[in-house]
Protein backbone atom coordinates (compact mmCIF):
# COMPACT_ATOMS: atom_id res chain seq x y z
CA UNK A 1 0.00 0.00 0.00
CA UNK A 2 1.08 3.47 -0.72
CA UNK A 3 1.78 5.63 2.11
CA UNK A 4 0.55 9.07 0.63
CA UNK A 5 -1.71 9.01 -2.41
CA UNK A 6 -2.67 12.18 -4.23
CA UNK A 7 -6.08 11.32 -6.06
CA UNK A 8 -7.41 13.76 -9.10
CA UNK A 9 -7.17 17.39 -7.07
CA UNK A 10 -8.17 20.06 -8.29
CA UNK A 11 -8.32 23.40 -6.61
CA UNK A 12 -10.05 26.70 -7.82
CA UNK A 13 -10.25 30.44 -5.67
CA UNK A 14 -13.42 32.08 -6.02
CA UNK A 15 -13.76 36.07 -5.69
CA UNK A 16 -15.73 38.90 -7.02
CA UNK A 17 -14.14 39.02 -10.29
CA UNK A 18 -14.68 34.96 -11.01
CA UNK A 19 -12.94 31.67 -10.51
CA UNK A 20 -9.35 30.98 -10.86
CA UNK A 21 -8.13 27.37 -11.16
CA UNK A 22 -5.23 27.00 -9.54
CA UNK A 23 -4.96 23.16 -9.49
CA UNK A 24 -5.73 20.78 -12.28
CA UNK A 25 -6.32 16.92 -12.03
CA UNK A 26 -3.05 16.63 -9.86
CA UNK A 27 -2.42 12.43 -8.91
CA UNK A 28 0.91 10.54 -7.55
CA UNK A 29 1.66 8.31 -4.77
CA UNK A 30 4.47 8.23 -2.53
CA UNK A 31 5.60 5.22 -1.34
CA UNK A 32 7.03 4.42 2.47
CA UNK A 33 10.47 5.89 3.55
CA UNK A 34 10.46 7.83 -0.15
CA UNK A 35 11.51 11.19 -0.17
CA UNK A 36 9.80 12.87 -3.16
CA UNK A 37 10.13 16.99 -4.32
CA UNK A 38 7.71 18.91 -6.13
CA UNK A 39 9.43 21.61 -8.56
CA UNK A 40 7.42 24.36 -10.82
CA UNK A 41 7.76 27.91 -11.83
CA UNK A 42 7.05 30.51 -8.76
CA UNK A 43 3.06 31.02 -7.88
CA UNK A 44 2.15 28.03 -10.13
CA UNK A 45 0.14 26.44 -6.95
CA UNK A 46 3.58 24.21 -5.54
CA UNK A 47 2.55 25.29 -1.43
CA UNK A 48 -1.51 25.28 -2.43
CA UNK A 49 -0.64 21.63 -3.32
CA UNK A 50 1.13 20.90 0.31
CA UNK A 51 -1.36 22.47 2.12
CA UNK A 52 -4.18 20.49 0.67
CA UNK A 53 -1.57 17.43 1.49
CA UNK A 54 -1.59 18.78 5.04
CA UNK A 55 -4.73 18.98 5.93
CA UNK A 56 -4.46 22.80 5.97
CA UNK A 57 -6.98 23.61 2.69
CA UNK A 58 -9.80 21.77 1.75
CA UNK A 59 -9.42 20.75 -1.87
CA UNK A 60 -12.60 22.23 -4.66
CA UNK A 61 -12.40 17.92 -5.84
CA UNK A 62 -10.26 14.86 -5.03
CA UNK A 63 -9.02 13.03 -2.21
CA UNK A 64 -5.74 12.41 0.11
CA UNK A 65 -4.96 9.51 1.51
CA UNK A 66 -2.73 8.28 4.24
CA UNK A 67 -1.66 4.81 4.43
CA UNK A 68 -4.98 4.19 2.62
CA UNK A 69 -7.29 6.79 5.50
CA UNK A 70 -9.06 9.91 3.92
CA UNK A 71 -7.70 12.93 4.94
CA UNK A 72 -10.46 15.31 6.23
CA UNK A 73 -8.45 17.46 8.31
CA UNK A 74 -4.85 17.88 9.74
CA UNK A 75 -4.11 14.32 10.84
CA UNK A 76 -0.79 13.81 13.27
CA UNK A 77 0.74 11.26 10.72
CA UNK A 78 1.61 14.64 9.02
CA UNK A 79 4.54 16.61 10.37
CA UNK A 80 4.80 20.15 8.53
CA UNK A 81 7.74 22.11 8.36
CA UNK A 82 7.72 25.68 7.06
CA UNK A 83 9.48 28.02 5.07
CA UNK A 84 10.29 30.05 7.71
CA UNK A 85 11.40 28.31 11.24
CA UNK A 86 8.82 30.08 13.43
CA UNK A 87 10.65 30.00 16.41
CA UNK A 88 9.69 32.45 19.20
CA UNK A 89 11.97 34.49 20.51
CA UNK A 90 11.28 34.90 23.45
CA UNK A 91 11.36 30.83 24.28
CA UNK A 92 14.38 28.71 24.46
CA UNK A 93 15.41 26.10 22.56
CA UNK A 94 13.48 23.29 24.64
CA UNK A 95 10.45 25.03 25.12
CA UNK A 96 10.17 26.02 21.56
CA UNK A 97 10.13 22.10 20.80
CA UNK A 98 7.70 21.42 23.49
CA UNK A 99 5.45 24.06 22.12
CA UNK A 100 4.20 21.64 19.47
CA UNK A 101 3.21 19.06 21.85
CA UNK A 102 1.34 21.13 24.67
CA UNK A 103 -0.81 22.58 21.40
CA UNK A 104 -2.39 19.14 21.00
CA UNK A 105 -2.57 18.55 24.62
CA UNK A 106 -0.10 15.61 24.35
CA UNK A 107 1.28 14.83 28.12
CA UNK A 108 4.81 16.18 27.69
CA UNK A 109 6.60 13.99 30.06
CA UNK A 110 5.86 11.08 27.58
CA UNK A 111 8.01 12.69 25.12
CA UNK A 112 11.19 14.25 27.08
CA UNK A 113 12.89 11.05 26.83
CA UNK A 114 12.50 11.33 22.97
CA UNK A 115 13.32 15.22 22.56
CA UNK A 116 16.14 14.80 24.67
CA UNK A 117 17.93 12.05 22.52
CA UNK A 118 16.61 14.00 19.60
CA UNK A 119 18.65 16.88 21.01
CA UNK A 120 21.61 14.77 21.82
CA UNK A 121 21.63 12.67 18.48
CA UNK A 122 22.06 15.93 16.09
CA UNK A 123 24.05 18.27 18.66
CA UNK A 124 21.58 20.86 19.63
CA UNK A 125 21.85 19.29 23.32
CA UNK A 126 24.01 22.39 25.07
CA UNK A 127 22.02 24.32 23.04
CA UNK A 128 18.97 23.33 24.51
CA UNK A 129 18.39 26.57 27.34
CA UNK A 130 19.41 29.20 24.55
CA UNK A 131 17.11 31.17 22.74
CA UNK A 132 16.81 31.44 18.81
CA UNK A 133 18.93 35.00 18.48
CA UNK A 134 21.37 32.90 19.61
CA UNK A 135 21.60 30.54 17.08
CA UNK A 136 22.77 30.33 13.96
CA UNK A 137 20.45 30.14 10.82
CA UNK A 138 21.00 26.60 10.35
CA UNK A 139 20.88 25.31 14.15
CA UNK A 140 17.30 27.07 13.69
CA UNK A 141 15.96 25.02 11.33
CA UNK A 142 17.27 22.03 12.92
CA UNK A 143 15.30 23.15 16.15
CA UNK A 144 12.48 23.48 13.85
CA UNK A 145 12.64 19.78 12.26
CA UNK A 146 13.05 18.55 16.09
CA UNK A 147 9.94 20.27 17.15
CA UNK A 148 8.47 18.54 14.27
CA UNK A 149 9.80 14.79 15.11
CA UNK A 150 9.05 15.38 18.64
CA UNK A 151 5.44 14.92 17.41
CA UNK A 152 6.69 12.03 15.88
CA UNK A 153 4.65 12.25 12.64
CA UNK A 154 5.30 9.41 9.63
CA UNK A 155 4.91 11.60 6.94
CA UNK A 156 6.74 15.02 6.75
CA UNK A 157 6.09 18.21 4.94
CA UNK A 158 8.25 20.72 4.10
CA UNK A 159 7.76 23.84 2.02
CA UNK A 160 10.97 25.92 0.64
CA UNK A 161 12.53 24.32 4.64
CA UNK A 162 15.94 26.03 3.19
CA UNK A 163 14.97 29.41 1.13
CA UNK A 164 15.58 31.93 4.12
CA UNK A 165 19.37 30.82 4.37
CA UNK A 166 22.44 31.96 2.65
CA UNK A 167 24.03 29.49 -0.35
CA UNK A 168 26.68 28.00 1.90
CA UNK A 169 24.34 26.83 5.26
CA UNK A 170 21.75 25.89 2.68
CA UNK A 171 23.77 23.11 1.26
CA UNK A 172 25.45 21.89 4.71
CA UNK A 173 21.98 22.00 6.33
CA UNK A 174 19.90 20.30 3.87
CA UNK A 175 22.35 17.60 4.26
CA UNK A 176 22.38 17.17 7.49
CA UNK A 177 18.70 17.51 7.70
CA UNK A 178 18.34 14.96 5.31
CA UNK A 179 20.22 12.34 7.40
CA UNK A 180 18.11 13.35 9.85
CA UNK A 181 15.65 12.49 7.84
CA UNK A 182 16.47 8.54 6.71
CA UNK A 183 17.94 7.84 10.01
CA UNK A 184 14.18 8.53 11.78
CA UNK A 185 12.96 6.52 8.97
CA UNK A 186 10.29 9.16 7.47
CA UNK A 187 8.59 9.34 4.29
CA UNK A 188 9.60 13.23 2.73
CA UNK A 189 7.80 15.44 0.57
CA UNK A 190 8.61 19.04 -0.39
CA UNK A 191 8.43 21.60 -2.46
CA UNK A 192 11.54 23.73 -3.68
CA UNK A 193 12.22 25.76 -6.81
CA UNK A 194 15.73 24.88 -6.51
CA UNK A 195 16.17 22.15 -8.94
CA UNK A 196 19.56 21.39 -7.43
CA UNK A 197 18.49 20.38 -3.78
CA UNK A 198 15.83 18.02 -5.48
CA UNK A 199 17.73 16.07 -7.42
CA UNK A 200 20.24 15.53 -4.45
CA UNK A 201 17.55 14.51 -2.02
CA UNK A 202 14.84 13.15 -4.11
CA UNK A 203 14.07 9.21 -5.02
CA UNK A 204 11.89 11.33 -7.35
CA UNK A 205 11.04 15.10 -8.61
CA UNK A 206 7.39 15.71 -9.97
CA UNK A 207 7.41 18.67 -12.20
CA UNK A 208 4.53 21.43 -12.09
CA UNK A 209 3.21 23.22 -14.86
CA UNK A 210 2.67 27.31 -14.89
CA UNK A 211 -0.95 27.90 -13.45
CA UNK A 212 -2.82 25.86 -13.41
CA UNK A 213 -0.49 23.11 -11.83
CA UNK A 214 -0.39 19.64 -14.07
CA UNK A 215 1.99 17.29 -13.04
CA UNK A 216 4.17 18.16 -16.47
CA UNK A 217 6.03 15.27 -15.56
CA UNK A 218 8.04 12.79 -12.89
CA UNK A 219 11.56 12.25 -12.94
CA UNK A 220 13.14 8.97 -11.20
CA UNK A 221 16.52 10.12 -9.80
CA UNK A 222 19.32 7.56 -9.97
CA UNK A 223 23.24 7.65 -9.57
CA UNK A 224 25.65 6.03 -11.10
CA UNK A 225 27.35 5.06 -7.45
CA UNK A 226 25.63 4.39 -3.92
CA UNK A 227 25.52 7.98 -2.29
CA UNK A 228 24.82 8.64 1.45
CA UNK A 229 24.14 12.46 1.48
CA UNK A 230 23.37 14.95 -0.94
CA UNK A 231 26.22 16.59 -0.72
CA UNK A 232 27.92 13.61 -3.03
CA UNK A 233 25.09 13.08 -4.69
CA UNK A 234 26.21 16.63 -6.68
CA UNK A 235 29.30 15.29 -7.44
CA UNK A 236 27.70 12.46 -9.18
CA UNK A 237 28.26 12.39 -13.79
CA UNK A 238 24.56 11.57 -13.39
CA UNK A 239 23.66 14.84 -12.07
CA UNK A 240 24.12 17.35 -14.75
CA UNK A 241 21.73 15.20 -17.02
CA UNK A 242 19.01 15.00 -14.20
CA UNK A 243 19.13 18.97 -13.99
CA UNK A 244 19.36 19.63 -17.88
CA UNK A 245 15.98 17.07 -18.01
CA UNK A 246 14.25 18.99 -15.35
CA UNK A 247 15.48 22.34 -16.45
CA UNK A 248 14.28 21.46 -19.93
CA UNK A 249 11.18 20.31 -18.99
CA UNK A 250 10.05 23.30 -17.00
CA UNK A 251 11.27 25.69 -19.42
CA UNK A 252 9.01 24.05 -21.67
CA UNK A 253 6.18 25.09 -20.56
Amino acid sequence: MDKVSVNHIYMNYHSLKGSTKAIDDVTFTVSEGEFLSIVGPSGCGKSTLLNIIAGLLKASHGEIFIDGELVTSTSTKMGYMFQRDQLFEWLTVYDNILLGLKIKHEPVNQYKDKINSLLSEYGLWDFKQHHPSELSGGMRQKVALIRTLALNPEVLLLDEPFSALDYQTRLNISDEIYKIIKKEGKTAIMVTHDISEAISMSNRVIALTKRPAKISNIFDIDFSIPHHSPLECREDPKFRLHFNNIWKELNSQ
